[in-house]
C-alpha cells in the first residue's frame, strides 16, 4: 500500500473550520475505490496544525487520487487557507491494513 502522512499548517483564522473546509475533498477521497483510509487529526501541540494519515491500495490507486477532479480542485482552493506548504512522508509498504502494536497488547482484544 501507499502510506502517506502530511502536516498542514492552517492559517489561524481558518483552523477551527478546517474540517468543514476539507469536508468535500475528504469525502470524495474516501469514496475512491483504492482509498484504504483518509483521516484528519488536530495537533495537541499546535492548534493550527492538522495531520492527515492516508493510505491507498497501491500505486495505481495513488495515481488515480492525484489525477482526480477533487484533488485538482483541492490544489486550487486549499492553499488559500494554509500558512505554508504542507509537509509529507510518502512510503510504499508491504501491508494492506494497520498492524497491532504488540508491546501494548490489550488482553482479550487481539
Amino acid at each position: 500500500m501507499i502510506f502517506i502522512t502530511a502536516k498542514f499548517r492552517v492559517l489561524p483564522e481558518h483552523a477551527d473550520r478546517w474540517p468543514e473546509i476539507v469536508g468535500p475533498f475528504t469525502q470524495a477521497t474516501r469514496d475512491e475505490p483504492g482509498c484504504l483510509w483518509f483521516e484528519w487529526s488536530r495537533s495537541i501541540d499546535d492548534p493550527d496544525e492538522y495531520v492527515l494519515v492516508e493510505a491507498f491500495r497501491d500505486g495505481d490507486a495513488g495515481s488515480a487520487h492525484v489525477h482526480s477532479a477533487h484533488f485538482r480542485q483541492a490544489q486550487q482552493t486549499l492553499p488559500a487557507h494554509l500558512a505554508e506548504t504542507p509537509r509529507i512522508v510518502n512510503m510504499t509498504i508491504p501491508q494492506d491494513d494497520w498492524s497491532r502494536l504488540g508491546e501494548m497488547a490489550v488482553p482479550g482484544h487481539g
